[in-house]
């Protein structure tokens, strides 16, 4: 069979880092392939990237009381749709939280979301690419809040 098209997909996201009780907390998502990472999804029309990640953070997660910090990077992978193959551009911030708010993990979206310590959540984060972003975005959290 003969793979037909390259279709272009554009996302945004966001490291989710709070402070409690003088902790840094990192908020990862398991994502329908039960991997962990941060929530991220589709820009719809006219919305930018900023406000897509702060949107798609709040979908998968229920947390509303978001600020975005600073763009942490971009990540462009490619893969498969059927025939189709599919080129993906991830737009990633680091948003900071505020502490208190319940997690109200969305079923429909994700498998599951917890807060982690920032070694925790460096040793479960998977996707390539993914672990030099978090790095980058405990680095800068630190400091700004430390």
């Amino acid at each position: 069979m003969e793979r037909r098209s390259v279709r272009q997909q554009v996302s945004a996201g966001g490291v989710v880092i709070r402070k409690s009780s003088g902790r840094m907390e990192i908020l990862l998502i398991k994502d329908r392939f039960s991997r962990w990472t941060w929530p991220k999804g589709h820009i719809e029309p006219g919305e930018t990237p900023e406000c897509a990640a702060l949107r798609e953070i709040n979908e998968e997660t229920g947390l509303n009381t978001l600020r975005v910090e600073t763009k942490l990077g971009e990540q462009q992978y490619c893969f498969f749709s059927g025939l189709n193959r599919v080129s993906k551009t991830v737009y990633v911030f680091l948003v900071e939280a505020k502490t208190g708010e319940t997690l109200k993990i969305q079923p429909s979206e994700i498998s599951d979301g917890a807060w982690f310590s920032e070694e925790d959540a460096l040793n479960v984060i998977e996707y390539e690419g993914s672990r030099a972003i978090l790095n980058e975005g405990i680095r800068k959290f630190k400091d700004s809040c430390y």
